[in-house]
């Protein structure tokens, strides 16, 4: 039985809505101004002020603030109230000029405005720049790099990799498969500094080049456990021996769902035939110039920054032992990665930036 008066319902329109969405999603925005807004969505969706504080570890009061402030002034609403002081020096003109040149403008003969540059065009000290830069989350000294997918069949493939994510088969085993290839045994040409009190570890920055490993890896998204083998290279030769490795450590009344990307080895006829003569194995592809949909490729990362870009070694064995070393304290205390992201979600993101990108000159 509910206790105490129901809750009225919070109205959002489809454009504050739509508004709302896109700050609880940023990441530029300062994270209470992001909370509000979510806040704010769940109550609209009915869910009650109790179930919003449990979600956000707030206090009921808390959530009952927001919905009474956004309910009174709308999306102004969200944003702190002006604290007392000096008034503000800085017109209301003056920041817009700032926002638009430092979204809509370029410096001359550079890519990209500094806080210095900003402040020597439109007159306002750097201190103050730099101020309404923060909170407007302009960074014009940051980029991100991006690639569009131009298969055909994006949004079939993305819908069955992140189904398998989010609802994987019963009685079978999903695994990310990829190789990390050209991984080079540097050496450095000076021994290491060690960190002390006061200052970072010390690495030269030149080294001795002694070959490179090609490093295969299926990754469990159940368990997060992760089979490794090294080859000297990355054919569909390796690749097959790599998926018998992979055959004779998976239990065989399991089912063995493969995540992998593209490469030409993967689809190679041997490969292929080898596929055929055993049912339980299924391939799953990544749409092209989306390896970020493979799970292993975080891995690649993990590995990479924590066992083989800082380190220091003499040969190819050397490599591959260290290599093998961190696989097995790894495996040790594995840990699944989380993957939250619906197939929607992605496709809407991607939706977006087509719309950002629509009519630039590329």
């Amino acid at each position: 039985m509910q206790v105490g008066r129901p809750a009225t319902e919070l109205k959002v329109t489809m454009a504050d809505r739509a508004q709302l969405e896109s700050i609880a999603r940023s990441q530029s925005l300062p994270a209470s101004l992001s909370r509000r807004a979510q806040i704010v969505l769940r109550l609209a969706d009915g869910e009650s002020g109790s179930a919003v504080a449990r979600r956000y570890r707030v206090s009921r009061p808390t959530v009952s603030m927001w919905r009474m402030r956004y309910a009174k002034h709308g999306l102004a609403g969200l944003h702190n109230e002006l604290k007392q002081g000096r008034p503000r020096s800085t017109s209301e003109e003056q920041i817009a000029e700032l926002v638009n040149t430092a979204l809509q403008s370029k410096p001359r003969g550079k890519t990209h405005w500094s806080r210095r540059g900003l402040a020597a065009q439109t007159g306002l000290s750097k201190s103050t720049v730099h101020r309404y830069m923060t909170l407007f989350g302009l960074q014009p000294h940051r980029s991100k790099s991006f690639k569009l997918s131009n298969d055909p069949f994006f949004i079939e493939k993305v819908r069955d990799v992140v189904g398998l994510y989010l609802n994987p088969p019963d009685h079978a085993l999903v695994l990310c498969v990829d190789e990390k290839s050209q991984v080079q045994a540097l050496e450095r040409t000076q021994p290491v500094l060690p960190m002390g009190l006061g200052y970072v570890e010390g690495i030269t920055h030149d080294y001795i080049r002694h070959g490179t490993t090609t490093l295969f890896a299926a990754l469990d998204i159940a368990n997060g456990s992760v089979l490794t083998q090294c080859k000297a290279q990355h054919r569909h030769q390796e690749f097959l021996s790599f998926l018998r490795h992979i055959e004779a450590n998976v239990p065989k009344d399991l089912d063995v769902h493969l995540i992998c990307d593209n490469y030409g080895t993967h689809k190679h006829a041997r490969v292929r035939a080898w596929l055929a003569k055993r049912p339980r194995f299924h391939l799953h592809f990544t749409p092209t110039y989306s390896s970020w949909l493979n799970q292993v490729e975080r891995w690649f990362a993990l590995i990479t920054h924590q066992a083989i870009r800082r380190g220091s070694f003499d040969s190819v064995p050397d490599l591959k032992r260290k290599i093998n070393e961190f696989v097995e304290h790894y495996n040790q205390h594995p840990k699944p990665f989380k993957w939250a992201a619906t197939a929607e979600s992605i496709l809407d993101k991607i939706e977006r930036v087509c719309k950002v990108i629509n009519g630039t000159s590329h």
